[in-house]
């Protein structure tokens, strides 16, 4: 069964429990006061005529003569002698809405047994006769001998608890109706929530997110999603799910987008050093096939020294991919001391002979600052960071590498006055094989990886490699714990 259906099962059943439990105690006391006023009235009757029977010869009690002598005038009235000379009679006084006939009818001897199996030695009782219903009967002994039973109808009371019984039924019935009506409708309107998430949920899971660029843009109405409400917590728990399930797959995308890309950067570095080694290649077999002599070996050797030149540029850009790959995995660091003010003083004597035209400076506390670190990986950043610069910038610019310490970071800076970097590719300035743009124009070749590498092996020191730039200003920011975090076991 539905929730809905539930609740209004469990809400109605147990409201319909009560109602006949409430309506069994009612019926039950008013007909046990009833019975005890009725018993009341009886035993004064009975009194009555017990004097009344008491005033007659044993020889001649019986009914008629009882009834010669005075008439009880009480309407349903039951009235029964018995002695041993006059043997046992009775008469029943019918009710006629609630006024005596005036006309008695004798009791058969089979009422008569009836009354007696129902007292059975006991001073009252309660006997059902076929012509006149349920009466409550009482016997009593007269002091000249004669038994007298006397006896009231308890059609009344037998009235009143049916009424009572059917207007309780009513109301309950009624009852029942309206809180199945209202209950259906409190439910329905309180599992609304529920069915809009349901509904949020279908349109979404009937989406196609394994492929592609995917935007889920369902949600819960926000009118359904009320936290401060049971059922308004799932949509707003689904709606954050939503929105996190987003953003994961507009991630995914950009991996897979920013993964193609890699493959066909790399792919394309890779095309042209091979392309040049088959062509040499071919030009010296050709040469040793068709040539003979100094000629040929001129020529096999200018190819060999270019096949040479392209294997060593493909070998590099290889185990620049192999050492992103480690650093990825967490490996390929040796951990020793490493003096940064060592480091980039040795960094910025072997860059300055790279770009004579430059003007380099350096700015380095008196003190070194010691780090705990891969010294030969440290000295690649610094030299990647420096290669950058100048590559980028045009002649004369001015490059300062600095090294400070700022708490218990060691902070080492690359700054240059050159044009800066278009904001258009400062977000991707890190990615693998990212290139120049038009405002920083690459002056030599590079496979794109440099920075990239610096950072996943600044990122693998537990530091961070960022950058800030507008035209005239661009620095280059690594920060660097002194000592490595603990790891986790």
């Amino acid at each position: 069964m539905s929730l809905q259906t539930r609740l209004m099962t469990a809400v109605i059943g147990f409201v319909s429990l009560i109602l006949v439990i409430v309506a069994v105690i009612t019926s039950a006391l008013l007909g046990g006061t009833l019975e005890r006023q009725l018993e009341v009235r009886l035993n004064s009757y009975s009194v009555q005529v017990t004097k009344w029977v008491s005033q007659v010869p044993a020889q001649f009690a019986d009914i008629d003569t009882v009834l010669a002598e005075r008439n009880p005038g009480v309407p349903g009235i039951l009235l029964a002698v018995s002695s041993t000379e006059g043997g046992t009679s009775g008469v029943v006084f019918p009710d006629t809405k609630g006024e005596l006939s005036g006309v008695s009818q004798p009791l058969t001897s089979s009422d008569l047994d009836r009354i007696n199996s129902a007292l059975g030695g006991r001073a009252s009782g309660t006997v059902t006769l076929e012509d006149f219903g349920s009466y409550l009967v009482v016997v009593q002994q007269a002091p000249n001998g004669v038994n007298v039973v006397t006896g009231l109808p308890r059609t009344e009371i037998q009235n009143q608890l049916a009424t009572l019984l059917t207007v309780i039924a009513l109301a309950t019935i009624g009852g029942l109706i309206l809180l199945a009506l209202t209950t259906a409708i409190t439910i329905r309107v309180g599992l609304r929530p529920l069915r809009a998430v349901a509904a949020t949920a279908t349109r979404v899971a009937n989406q196609p997110l394994d492929r592609g660029e995917v935007q889920i843009t369902e949600r819960v109405p926000a009118s359904e999603a009320d936290p401060r409400t049971e059922t308004g917590l799932v949509g707003s728990s689904l709606n954050k799910l939503l929105d996190h399930v987003n953003d994961s797959l507009a991630s995914r995308q950009k991996n897979e987008e920013r993964m193609r890309r890699f493959v066909a950067d790399a792919s394309h570095e890779l095309r042209t050093p091979l392309s040049s080694i088959r062509g040499y290649s071919e030009l010296s077999l050709r040469a040793l096939k068709q040539q003979g002599g100094e000629a040929a070996i001129e020529s096999t050797t200018t190819s060999l020294e270019r096949i040479q030149a392209q294997s060593l540029r493909m070998t590099r850009l290889v185990e620049d991919l192999l050492l992103l790959a480690r650093l990825d995995e967490g490996r390929e660091l040796v951990y020793g001391t490493v003096d940064l003010t060592q480091l980039a003083l040795e960094g910025l004597s072997d860059a300055r002979p790279t770009a004579a035209d430059h003007h380099w400076n350096i700015e380095a506390p008196d003190e070194p600052i010691v780090i705990v670190g891969d010294a030969g990986r440290m000295h690649q950043v610094v030299a990647n960071l420096l290669a950058n610069a100048r590559t980028h910038t045009p002649a004369g610019t001015s490059i300062t590498l600095s090294v400070t310490r700022e708490g218990d970071e060691a902070v080492l800076r690359v700054h240059d006055d050159g044009p800066g970097i278009d904001p258009g590719v400062r977000d991707e300035l890190f990615a693998r094989f990212a290139r120049g743009d038009s405002s920083r124009a690459r002056q030599t070749g590079g496979t794109g990886l440099g920075l990239a590498i610096a950072k996943a092996i600044v990122e693998g020191h537990g530091g961070h490699l960022t950058v800030a730039s507008e035209p005239g200003d661009t620095t280059f920011t690594v920060r660097l714990p002194l000592s490595p975090a603990p790891s986790a076991d």
